[in-house]
């Protein structure tokens, strides 16, 4: 039987039923697996010292050496910490090597073994390598590599090491790298300057130097990253033309006298992103956009805007928020911005009554209310819109799919414009992986006036101090926040819980104020209960854990106290900082971590407040697959592709992409042929979005 990419790992010579088992576990299942299962780190042996050199080294310099165990033996120490040493040799000499508090080694590197050693040359009783990276070469019958080698390290898994894996490439490298085809076009490699597929994968598993090493990866990683961009755009493809959509003009009547009221200037950064919404309102496809900015940004007047366009033609706009009291808020910001304009905006959520609830229904669906603010209550089946022109939804994360969907799908001859709201700044290579099937505009610049967050990282031993700071706010008249990263208290954890401490500070710190409650085991109805209680300042100081991460505007708030911070991504504490801040009053985050934590990644949170750039030291801290988590279902895990090195490629994967879905939705030309099976066998329902017809 002809061997192909697609043949099990089982048929090559070596491997056999049980060692196939084992590359199972590694996710390697074909020849195309094995040769796409590549080193995550390289040992650079281009430079190995000769033993006598090494020894002769300054102190504290890094040797690599490589030699022959010829001897091994533990060895005490005053302070009872045991060290494994061994003695290498290669034709200049012998050097020892030693291993403090690592004793079980003795059971790994052994007489005659190969070894490769690289580290600093100490004083330890001699002249002593000290390894910080070494591997075993091989046994006694293993010849030592020759100068200029460069030892990939694979992810290996319990019964099959990373010398097995290495001698596995070794023995059928050579057969199988003939067997791969290029799949992508010559066109694509060369704006983005990757190299051919066969070659990549060479200098991923064999690489003369380190640099190869580096550019075989950039070429898998730009395939990867080029074939989730034409999945994302072929949706965005199909989302603005699945329907027919509304054309509309600018009438320049209900948004002209909205900028004559307003209290104050639109920042450049909300004229540039209304602007790009305007532009695709007035094009004959649906908009498909996502506005994208910071807390405290003016997300809310950009999308009123859009929504007066909408009715301007004699259309309805809808805002979809998460919860009733963000709903609530949107409704009273935009009742209060309108109220100029003689505009009145309906309120539909489900705690209103049932006749209520009917009479807004009827309005609606006989158009006699041209702007509605609620939450998933929009989306039942008895609601429905005389013409819905644009739906807005805020805090898109918090819906899924599917329901975002409901509300765009409430007209039946034509599709409304989508307008998505996130107030989670993420950084924009990351926004193209993500939203790479929206057109994403970002307000990257706050209003003048808005408050400035002064943020403190105080240890537990100014706590008294904190809660005197606290009670003098209070006594001022305003309201604070205090967040802790679990709701009990549990043996694992040395943590302060929210439940606990809620009830420590209502009855030890705070017995003259009312302290309240909330976390993520609440139902909606009693969070929302305790929210309105503080929103109206009858609760003083709220104890929350991540739920208020979005949540509402309390203007009297001015101090957040974040327990335990380093339990905490830097986006989400940009987050949790942004619930003070909202008013005219100086406003404190203070940051009280707990013992070991690390003090530099908070102080270089503290220093900024630009949530873009705090998205970026995330991104960075964090990576991707951390980030995306099952946050975005469909998006694959990157395995290649690495956001911090690869933005330029990102970049030309995005523009490449566009490009070729523009000119041929379905990928359908012969020499794409190649791509679209890539996409089958990559993406679950990959094939299936191609083939959907719009209309």
């Amino acid at each position: 039987m002809a061997l192909t990419l697609d043949s099990s790992v089982q048929f090559l010579k070596g491997v056999g039923q049980h060692r196939a088992e084992l590359l199972g576990r590694l996710g390697i299942a074909s020849v195309r697996d094995l040769l796409h299962h590549i080193p995550f780190r390289y040992l650079d042996a281009t430079t190995v010292t000769p033993v006598a050199q090494a020894r002769s080294a300054p102190t504290g310099a890094d040797v690599t050496v490589v030699g022959r165990v010829v001897s091994t033996g533990v060895i005490p120490t005053r302070r009872g910490l045991r060290v494994f040493q061994c003695i290498l040799r290669d034709e200049t000499g012998m050097i020892e090597c030693g291993w403090p508090g690592r004793p079980f080694l003795e059971r790994q590197i052994t007489k005659g073994t190969l070894l490769l050693a690289s580290g600093p040359v100490r004083h330890f009783h001699g002249r002593q390598l000290q390894p910080r990276e070494w591997i075993i070469l091989g046994g006694e019958d293993e010849q030592a590599p020759s100068r200029g080698m460069v030892l990939p390290v694979y992810r290996a898994t319990e019964g099959l090491t990373v010398r097995q894996l290495r001698r596995l490439f070794e023995q059928h490298l050579g057969v199988l790298l003939p067997l791969v085809k290029e799949e992508l076009p010559a066109a694509w490699r060369e704006a983005s300057g990757v190299v051919a597929l066969p070659e990549a994968l060479r200098m991923a598993h064999r690489p003369a130097r380190i640099e190869e090493a580096e550019e075989g990866r950039r070429r898998l990683a730009f395939e990867e990253l080029v074939l989730l961009q034409l999945v994302l755009a072929r949706a965005r493809w199909l989302a603005k033309r699945s329907r027919a959509g509304i054309r509309f003009a600018v009438k320049r009547d209900l948004t002209s006298r909205l900028r004559e009221h307003l209290p104050f200037e639109l920042t450049s950064a909300q004229k540039r992103c209304l602007k790009e919404i305007v532009a695709d309102m007035t094009a004959p496809v649906r908009m498909h956009r996502l506005l994208q900015g910071d807390v405290g940004s003016g997300k809310t007047v950009v999308a009123l805007f859009a929504m007066l366009l909408a009715v301007e033609n004699g259309c309805q706009a809808a805002m979809m928020a998460p919860t009733e009291i963000l709903a609530e808020q949107h409704a009273a910001t935009l009742g209060r911005l309108l109220a100029p304009l003689g505009v009145v905006p309906e309120l539909l959520i489900g705690r209103l009554a049932a006749g209520e609830k009917a009479a807004i229904r009827e309005r609606l669906a006989g158009g006699v209310s041209p702007i509605v603010v609620g939450t998933h209550a929009l989306i039942q089946e008895d609601v429905a819109f005389h013409r819905l022109g644009l739906a807005v939804v805020d805090e898109q994360h918090r819906f899924g799919v599917a329901q975002r969907a409901l509300l765009a799908q409430k007209n039946v001859a034509e599709g409304p414009d989508v307008l998505l709201l996130s107030a989670t700044p993420i950084p924009r290579t990351l926004a193209l992986a993500i939203y790479g099937d929206l057109d994403v505009s970002r307000l990257d610049e706050l209003p003048p006036g808005r408050g400035r967050v002064r943020t403190a990282i105080r240890e537990g031993r100014s706590r008294a101090k904190v809660y005197d700071f606290i009670r003098s706010e209070a006594a001022a008249g305003r309201q604070a926040y205090v967040v802790y990263p679990v709701i009990d208290e549990t043996e694992k954890l040395d943590l302060k819980a929210a439940s606990a401490m809620a009830d420590l500070l209502q009855r030890e710190i705070f017995p003259e104020l009312a302290v309240g409650l909330v976390h993520g085991r609440l139902n909606a109805d009693q969070r929302d209960a305790v929210m309105r209680r503080f929103r109206a300042n009858e609760v003083r100081i709220l104890v929350a854990t991540t739920v208020i991460e979005v949540g509402i505007d309390v203007p009297n708030a001015t101090v957040m106290v974040i327990e335990h911070p380093e339990r905490f991504g830097l986006a989400q504490l940009h987050q949790l900082r942004g619930r003070v801040g909202r008013g005219a009053a100086e406003s404190h985050c203070i940051l009280m971590p707990g013992e070991g934590a690390n003090r530099e990644r908070l102080k270089r949170f503290a220093e900024t407040q630009d949530g873009f750039k705090i998205a970026e030291l995330d991104l960075a801290e964090r990576g991707y697959g951390e980030l995306v988590g099952a946050r975005q279902s469909g998006i694959p895990e990157l395995r290649f592709a690495d956001f911090g090195r690869d933005g330029d490629l990102l970049d030309v994967a995005h523009r490449l992409a566009r490009d070729a879905i523009a000119s041929d939705p379905t990928l359908g030309a012969r020499a794409l042929r190649p791509v679209m099976m890539e996409i089958g066998r990559r993406f679950e329902r990959g094939l299936e979005l191609f083939r959907a017809i719009p209309g």
